[in-house]
């Protein structure tokens, strides 16, 4: 099964566009992990026409609010339809497991003892003051966050947050995460 872990940044937020509608924003960089390749890569805005193959061959894209945010802004640039690729948005089995929603940060220093390096807001204004490294720099370490996540719940079924100074266990079914299922995407592009 071929695994797409990816993480989105943006050049702006929700007050700079006057809505809260994530495809209302852009892209600065996408960056993924491919476990088919075993490699990280970004893709600023101006080269996502390199990301569309290998999004197109995944057989599931993994990320943290995925559906509720990186999905409806990535689909903006994308000339199909990448609902049709099964997808696993950590959050949301958080949410489901647990019944409400926390910040990636949590999880991190819950699961993996660490901290992410910086948050959106810095990245922002990284992007904005032409510091394009930083920012890749951030959205990666974010994926391999992600992944380090991901691969902690399936081998563990569970995830753990730190609140209070407290380390809180939230149990996952993972038994289903990565079943197989025929991808229905629709190959937009001439490759």
């Amino acid at each position: 099964m071929r695994k797409i872990v990816f993480d989105i940044e943006t050049s702006n937020f929700f007050p700079d566009v006057g809505v809260n509608d994530p495809a209302a924003l852009d892209i600065s960089v996408v960056c993924i992990y491919d476990s088919e390749t075993n490699l990280y890569s970004s893709f600023p805005e101006n080269q996502l026409k390199g990301l569309w193959p290998i999004i197109e061959k995944a057989d599931m894209l993994i990320g943290f609010n995925s559906d509720h945010f990186d999905i409806p802004l990535l689909n903006k640039y994308y000339p199909g339809d990448l609902t049709k690729i099964k997808s696993l948005d950590i959050l949301h089995e958080i949410k489901n497991s647990y019944g409400r929603r926390m910040k990636l940060n949590q999880i991190a220093e819950g699961t993996l003892g660490r901290n992410k390096t910086a948050h959106s807001f810095m990245a922002n204004e990284w992007w904005k003051k032409r510091e394009y490294q930083k920012v890749i720099d951030y959205c990666l370490e974010d994926v391999k966050i992600t992944k380090e996540i991901y691969d902690f719940a399936i081998a563990n079924n569970k995830l753990i947050f730190k609140e209070g100074g407290k380390l809180i266990e939230i149990p996952l079914d993972t038994s289903e995460w990565e079943r197989f299922e025929e991808n229905s995407i629709t190959h937009t592009l001439p490759f």
